[in-house]
């Protein structure tokens, strides 16, 4: 009995082999649109698929960063910039793309444009911390896909959202889980309400790598000036001792950890792109495929025990 149970686990891992490496034919006819392409996962990705002869049109939040990736790529790679907390340059950029299609359909559209703010408990934070944040990572990527989801349809193409490993498992307070958790949802919605129309949606859950996010200096700059505007109650609560093992936790044990393995995400991102069956979700990082999505499935107080495990205690804790 374990032998057929063997064999047949076997032939199933074999079938799922087989199907992800069927690739999608004319590959350098279609078109795939990303966000975010200043730095990190989004300037990687378009560099890659330009290398691969893809049709990429990147957006950028700035003009300078957009000479720069097209320096580095060749003139096929076209660029535009995108802010996507203005409903006037979506607009502009969603024009754009439709004047490069012509009378094609959009294959790809990445929404990798997004934000951190400060990695802080929520008593310490205003809504304007939650609504700049959510602004970005949510609303802008929704508002985005809206905008060129008849173009996606159109060429029975792919919507791929990142998400990232806090939209399995809320780490710490502030609005960057709630902007994935929400991107998680409104990617399961999109998925099943394009699949009658021939469209894919996958989501990429990177764990933590090594990006201009969560550089050092710029994330422990952001928790010394949410610490500063907080009001004196909270920082009697917390104490100067909790900021400073807080701080500590940070530079020294999680911050210099972050994976330097970006090839990992990007590799996902393409498979994602270019596959004839991609995946649902891409769990990226080794922490995220043994820690953080294992603990997306385990009871409550076990996980509330492991999340806080390690955290420094608030000066007045009970």
């Amino acid at each position: 009995m374990w032998l057929y149970l063997a064999v047949l686990v076997g032939l199933y891992y074999l079938v799922c082999w087989h199907r992800e490496r069927q690739v999608v034919s004319h590959l350098r006819d279609k078109y795939v649109f990303i966000t975010g392409c200043d730095s990190g996962f989004g300037n990687l990705l378009a560099r890659q698929l330009d290398m691969r002869g893809m049709r990429v049109l990147a957006a950028c939040l700035t003009e300078k960063a957009a000479e720069q990736l097209r320096a580095q790529t060749s003139d096929r790679l076209e660029t535009v910039t995108l802010d996507v907390t203005k409903l006037e340059s979506i607009s502009a950029a969603a024009q754009w793309v439709k004047e490069r299609l012509g009378d094609r359909g959009l294959w790809g559209l990445v929404n990798n444009a997004g934000i951190t703010l400060a990695w802080a408990p929520n008593q310490c934070l205003t809504k304007r911390d939650f609504v700049t944040i959510l602004d970005v990572n949510l609303l802008g990527v929704i508002e985005v896909t809206l905008s060129l989801l008849s173009l996606v349809r159109k060429a029975r193409g792919r919507v791929v959202n990142v998400s990232s490993i806090g939209g399995r498992v809320s780490i710490i307070g502030g609005g960057d889980s709630i902007s994935k958790y929400g991107i998680e949802a409104f990617s399961d919605s999109l998925r099943r309400e394009l699949a009658p129309f021939g469209v894919k949606v996958a989501i990429i859950e990177p764990s933590f790598f090594k990006t201009n996010m969560t550089n050092p200096e710029r994330v422990l700059l952001q928790v010394q000036e949410v610490w500063d505007r907080a009001p004196r109650e909270i920082k009697e609560i917390y104490g100067e001792k909790c900021l400073a093992s807080y701080v500590k936790l940070l530079s020294e044990h999680i911050l210099p950890k972050c994976n330097e393995n970006l090839s990992e995400v990007m590799d996902y991102m393409e498979h994602a792109l270019t596959a004839c069956h991609p995946r649902t979700r891409y769990s990226a990082g080794w922490d995220a495929k043994l820690l953080y999505l294992p603990m997306s499935y385990m009871p409550t107080f076990l996980v509330d025990a492991i999340v806080t495990w390690g955290l420094p205690r608030p000066a007045k804790a009970l």
